[in-house]
């Protein structure tokens, strides 16, 4: 898998070295910039981590497969099921994944319940219940409605589409765990804040949480050393695929989660 853009071969480490930063666009250096000069705390985590890097998914089937894989699960877990995945040809496609069998996903490393709902996207997919252009014409609300309509898919795995890869400027995840932690480390906080708490936290980033949410992931990577997904991806490669036992674990992209549905989860390293 491309470390970039997650999709085929994973590129050799000394190719990857070479790849340009992923700087993120004008509209967002903008956007940080603004809440840099906002917030003195946001000010300080790229002066200590450095350039924020700028991670996007696909569209469409497969981001949001994607991001179904990666719940509830440890990042090195997903990365290594989705290598797994990768080996049979057309199985990010939306016929290509219904035309496997359950035994494929299995030995791929999905789980029962992952089984079910990556086929019921498959097929939301495929008939055309839920289609990447349509999708991206709606604002976030509709999004959110539109996806969490579908079994598997929560708030958190809508709320991580739209920022990563429809990449809206606008959307905190609040339910993420490692975005939680970060605050509260940043901030000094006694508590990490609940979900609640950390969307009435976070209201005065607006119209730029999704670029709050990108600094505070790049935060927490920095102060656990975790790494991002895209760089799990590359040892994924070559390291033997891990099976999904659906437990609460490190999750993509490195920090603790529980189910979607409880607005749980991470993508810290994305």
């Amino acid at each position: 898998m491309d470390a970039e853009t997650g999709r085929g071969a994973t590129k050799p480490a000394w190719l990857r070295a070479m790849a340009p930063f992923p700087h993120p666009p004008a509209w967002a250096r903008d956007g940080i910039a603004a809440l840099c000069a906002a917030d003195h705390d946001l000010a300080r985590i790229e002066a200590a981590a450095g350039p924020l890097p700028w991670r996007t998914r696909p569209q469409g089937f497969e981001g949001l497969l994607h991001a179904i894989v990666a719940q509830q699960i440890s990042s090195q877990a997903a990365a290594a099921i989705w290598q797994r995945l990768l080996r049979h040809p057309g199985a990010i496609d939306p016929a290509g994944l219904l035309a496997m069998s359950d035994d494929m996903l299995r030995a791929s490393g999905f789980s029962r319940p992952k089984i079910k709902h990556a086929r019921a996207l498959a097929e939301a997919f495929h008939t055309g219940q839920i289609d990447a252009t349509r999708l991206a014409d709606l604002d976030d609300a509709a999004v959110i409605a539109s996806l969490t309509a579908l079994p598997g898919i929560g708030p958190w795995t809508a709320e991580i589409y739209l920022l990563f890869a429809l990449q809206r400027p606008d959307v905190m995840p609040a339910g993420d765990v490692a975005l939680q932690a970060a605050f509260a480390d940043l901030k000094s906080l006694p508590a990490r804040p609940d979900p609640a708490g950390l969307r009435a936290l976070t209201a005065p980033y607006a119209p730029h949480r999704a670029l709050a949410a990108r600094l505070l992931w790049h935060w927490w990577r920095h102060i656990t050393g975790r790494p991002s997904t895209d760089d799990l991806a590359a040892e994924a490669a070559t390291d033997p695929p891990a099976a999904d036992n659906d437990q609460t674990a490190p999750t993509d992209h490195g920090h603790a989660a529980t189910a979607d549905n409880a607005q749980t989860a991470s993508m810290a390293g994305a």
